[in-house]
């Protein structure tokens, strides 16, 4: 017999700010609820720091998984999640996002059939090849309930047949929490903020030089502040230390001092989704450095755009969009609610 209790499994710093909101609305409907990191991220920076921002209970099981490809990753994550799972026995797995943990989260779950939950289900990047993109699909077409955060994710599902519930962005809900903390970071204004982490650039030496060189050219002119992913640093480390002065890098941030740099910065140069996000809802332009994105309605909104890995194209976007006024925009991520909404379901549907 299954128990009451809900089972997050998270393993990436985007996955520790979805949960935020996630377990304190299961708190707040006293609904037992334990949390399962697969160690996918694990350097300080992005996992542990990131707990205590976020007031996070600290994980009940930390599978310590580590850096890997992806199949190995995916396949070392399974036969530990499905131990915990097994002792646990949970009524409710929930898994976040896109990252190789949803993956082996919700594979692990259904196979000895606990239903899966996937927060942020329905998006789409139309680009095959992308890692994020198989995870996503793979986790929708498994999970059992699709928290959907947009209604284009809700028209998405249904165009392949699923049914999604909506309930607005769980990243929505993390920047209202925190936004009575306060949030500063060590930098003078104006300056450009750039966070590039993603297989598409740095794992294609091609194009991450094109966007070092590009971030150089734009150092030029402006202070360009680059927190380097661990993975990036190690992977460039030779290449990175070769840089214009007015390019500063830094180590990974936490939450609060990424989203005060992010409210400041004259422009954002990203290749990750949540900023995509967060840079609208905080009337920050945004130029996205990726052939497409699964957040279209921060293009639509004109608070982002669109380029290739060019170091010419990347200095004209960001010279573009620095220039743009993207306030009064309507959001169309929801009003904060997303938590409590995904909460309240799990309550009345499925403990």
């Amino acid at each position: 017999m299954k128990s009451h209790k809900v089972i997050s499994i998270v393993g990436a710093r985007p996955q520790f700010i979805k949960l935020a909101p996630v377990a304190n609305a299961l708190r707040t409907f006293n609904i037992p609820h334990k949390i399962i990191h697969t160690g996918q991220h694990y350097d300080y920076s992005m996992s542990d720091m990131h707990f205590g921002q976020l007031r996070l209970d600290r994980p009940d099981y930390n599978l310590g998984v580590g850096s890997a490809s992806h199949a190995r990753q995916t396949g070392e994550m399974l036969p530990l999640i499905e131990e915990v799972l097994q002792k646990e026995n949970p009524a409710l797995t929930l898994v976040y996002g896109d990252t190789n943990s949803t993956l082996a989260g919700a594979l692990a779950s259904v196979k000895i059939e606990i239903p899966v939950a996937h927060v942020e289900a329905g998006l789409r990047s139309f680009v095959e090849y992308m890692p994020e993109e198989i995870n996503r699909r793979v986790t929708d077409h498994i999970s059992k309930y699709l928290f959907c955060p947009t209604q284009r994710a809700m028209k998405l599902l249904q165009a392949e047949g699923l049914k999604g519930i909506l309930t607005g962005d769980v990243m929505v809900d993390a920047l209202m929490m925190f936004s009575k903390v306060k949030m500063d970071h060590p930098y003078k204004k104006p300056f450009i903020l750039a966070t590039i982490h993603r297989a598409e650039n740095t794992d294609n030496k091609e194009r991450f030089m094109g966007i070092w060189k590009g971030l150089n050219l734009i150092a030029k002119d402006i202070s360009v502040i680059f927190p380097v992913h661990p993975r990036t640093k190690n992977f460039y480390k030779d290449i990175l230390s070769d840089h214009e002065k007015g390019l500063s890098l830094a180590d990974p941030v936490g939450y609060l001092e990424m989203i005060a740099m992010e409210r400041d910065a004259q422009c954002i140069i990203t290749d990750s989704g949540g900023v995509q996000k967060e840079a609208l809802i905080l009337e920050t332009p945004c130029v996205t450095v990726r052939k497409a994105t699964e957040w279209p309605e921060t293009i639509e909104l004109g608070g982002n755009c669109l380029v290739d890995a060019r170091p010419s194209a990347i200095y004209q976007a960001v010279s573009n969009m620095a220039e743009r006024s993207i306030s009064e925009k309507v959001n169309p991520f929801g009003d904060g609610k997303a938590g409590y909404n995904i909460a309240s379901f799990i309550k009345d549907h499925c403990v």
